[in-house]
């Protein structure tokens, strides 16, 4: 404890005798620098005071001059006012000042040398400022402020001009000369001292160091604010005190306005002068403590080559006992990843057979729905098989078989047509889950087809667009009109007075052949066709149902190509979706329809097919009323290739 207290003490008598010599090298090195800025001050203040001086004549001077006189008696003399304005700017130029400009007794200023610059004084007004009133009672007037027009900051010179041309006389208006100090700015920044030129109230317009301009060295009185405020001065700018007071600063009066020229020493300077003194004093004292640590030094290293030896031992032994326990745990922990992943293995294996099993269910329910249209189409082709097979038996016993062969040829029409309703509802029932290219045309005509005696049993027109262009006007239209003939009647092979236009086909297809070819190339998508059919037949069903109550009872569904997706729209003219219902149109066991009319699990199983086949199903409201789905599927690379974007 004692060995300590006396190293402690130690150090803390060399870091005291440390400081020491640095600061007694820092106040050493300040009054050198202060000396020698004091000496720097007696160069540049003459110099400044020289170019001020040098440019207060030439404004005296002009005073006197023919033409400023006479566009002071004749301002509305445009010729006048022009020779003035030319005469200024050759004076200008060749004395290498910023502007010269002359005032009438109002302020207003009728020539100048910017005349022909776009921020030029010509017309402008500068009574307010202090130079113009005491030149306007007979004294020269100094100003440094920022110009109000060209926020170029520069020391102005003012002098009255009389009306006589004799000093003395009547104040007839103003001459100014403003000069730039800018050059004597940048000339000191060369110095590695911070320089700068403060007015009378302290504030700094001139420095090397730009963050100080227009910066006070002591907060400003309300006074001073309210002078500054009302002449302008310092136009445009915040005049705040420094954040820090910059320190000790030689300064030296400049000019006739109570300028004050000050350097500040740079501190860079004498730090490095303190912390040179104080390694001179650390050298010394590390010296004298060099031999006394080099012989504790090896004694410490003895010791600490013992202490170390039994830490490797003590760190063998508690890292052998941390391996044994990490091991053992993350043993428990791949078992129970193990046990867990099993277990969502067989979730996944038991959801997915469960909405496989609900899609088919869905399959299976919609058939049951169309099961009496679908009675109806087949016994209109039977009862016209069965007139038509009494009439060829007729026709043969009478000897006629040119009429009997016609009458079979309308019997092979009518068993088509069945084969074709038949064939259809077998394709969409089976449970089949392969993925495949499906063509979305022939599957937009194939549920519109099984669709086909709902619509014209319910009296509901159905417009059909397969084309290649959303803004295809026309497509295929299902008439709403009701059968024109009976079951009895003299064709009844015919299959329906609702017909399937093409647009955009190379020929007509009629509802018994969905798959007739586009003119243009195909859309096809990766998916399963049942499914998809599937998905639209629930669609159009929903569309039905929303256009039962309608006063125009009108469904459209059109088929387009939007980018690299193509895009199937299901609108109808109902009463559009209900705000409330929108946020859970695709939720499970969700349904606005009445008791026994469904479960709420047609559009949850739709979306959910859409989405197995990275898919959107939306739903929104029509601007002119309805509603519109939007059935949304990425196009296959192949169809992408060949199809042309519209």
């Amino acid at each position: 404890m004692r060995a300590k207290l006396i190293r402690v003490l130690a150090l803390l008598g060399a870091a005291g005798v440390i400081a020491a010599a640095g600061w007694a090298g820092m106040l050493r090195a300040q009054a050198d620098l202060m000396e020698q800025g004091r000496r720097q001050l007696e160069l540049m203040a003459p110099d400044l005071q020289s170019a001020m001086e040098k440019y207060e004549t030439l404004p005296f001077v002009l005073g006197f001059q023919p033409d400023l006189i006479q566009a002071l008696a004749h301002p509305e003399d445009a010729a006048t006012i022009a020779r003035l304005n030319q005469s200024l700017q050759t004076i200008q130029q060749q004395a290498k000042v910023g502007a010269i400009y002359m005032m009438d007794r109002t302020g207003l200023t009728l020539g100048a040398s910017n005349w022909d610059q776009p921020l030029g004084f010509v017309g402008k007004n500068f009574s307010y400022r202090p130079y113009f009133n005491e030149a306007l009672h007979g004294r020269a007037g100094l100003f440094y402020g920022i110009g109000t027009s060209t926020s170029e900051a520069g020391y102005f010179i003012a002098q009255p001009v009389y009306r006589n041309g004799t000093a003395g006389g009547p104040v007839a208006g103003v001459v100014v000369a403003k000069i730039s100090l800018a050059d004597f700015e940048q000339t000191w920044r060369s110095s590695e001292h911070a320089i700068a030129l403060a007015d009378r109230h302290g504030v700094i317009f001139l420095s090397n160091q730009p963050q100080w301009r227009y910066r006070s060295l002591q907060p400003l009185s309300a006074a001073t604010m309210q002078e500054l405020a009302h002449t302008q001065q310092y136009m445009g700018q915040t005049v705040t005190p420094l954040p820090a007071h910059p320190g000790q600063f030689a300064s030296r009066p400049v000019g006739r306005l109570g300028w004050q020229l000050m350097l500040f020493p740079a501190q860079t300077r004498v730090v490095r002068a303190g912390l040179q003194w104080a390694l001179a004093a650390f050298l010394l004292l590390s010296c004298a403590a060099v031999s006394w640590w080099a012989l504790h030094q090896r004694r410490r290293r003895l010791e600490e080559r013992n202490e170390s030896r039994q830490a490797l031992q003590q760190a063998a032994r508690e890292l052998d006992s941390r391996i044994v326990e990490r091991t053992q745990q993350l043993r428990e922990t791949n078992q129970d990843l193990e046990n867990k992943y099993a277990r969502l293995k067989a979730t996944e294996q038991m959801l997915r057979s469960t909405q496989n099993e609900l899609v088919q269910a869905g399959k299976l329910a919609m058939l049951g729905q169309m099961a009496a249209g679908v009675t109806h189409e087949l016994n209109q082709p039977l009862a016209a098989i069965r007139a038509f097979a009494d009439n060829a038996r007729t026709f043969l016993q009478r000897g006629q078989p040119a009429q009997a062969e016609a009458n079979l040829g309308h019997i092979g029409d009518a068993s088509a047509r069945m084969g074709a309703i038949i064939a259809q509802l077998k394709g969409f029932a089976r449970k089949d889950e392969s993925i495949c290219s499906v063509e979305l045309a022939k599957s937009v005509r194939a549920s519109a087809f099984m669709m086909e005696s709902e619509f014209r049993r319910h009296g509901v027109a159905l417009a059909i667009d397969v084309g290649a262009s959303p803004a295809a006007a026309g497509g295929h239209a299902l008439s709403d009109g009701r059968d024109d003939r009976d079951d009895g009647g003299a064709s009844p092979a015919a299959p329906s007075g609702h017909t399937l236009s093409g647009s955009g086909d190379d020929g007509a297809a009629g509802p018994g052949s969905p798959g007739a070819g586009d003119g243009a190339a195909p859309l096809l998508v990766a998916g399963d066709a049942v499914r998809i059919e599937q998905v639209l037949i629930n669609l159009l069903r929903n569309a039905l149902d929303a256009v039962e109550d309608a006063p125009q009872r009108q469904v459209c569904i059109a088929l387009a190509r939007v980018g690299d997706h193509a895009e199937v729209r299901i609108s109808d003219s109902g009463g559009g979706i209900p705000e409330q219902v929108a946020a859970h149109l695709f939720e499970p066991f969700y349904t606005t329809k009445p008791s026994g009319k469904g479960l709420g699990l047609g559009l949850a199983i739709s979306s959910s097919i859409v989405q197995a086949m990275n898919g959107q199903l939306t739903a929104h409201n029509l601007p002119g009323g309805g509603a519109q789905f939007v059935l949304r599927l990425p196009l296959q690379l192949e169809s992408t290739h060949a199809s042309h974007p519209h």
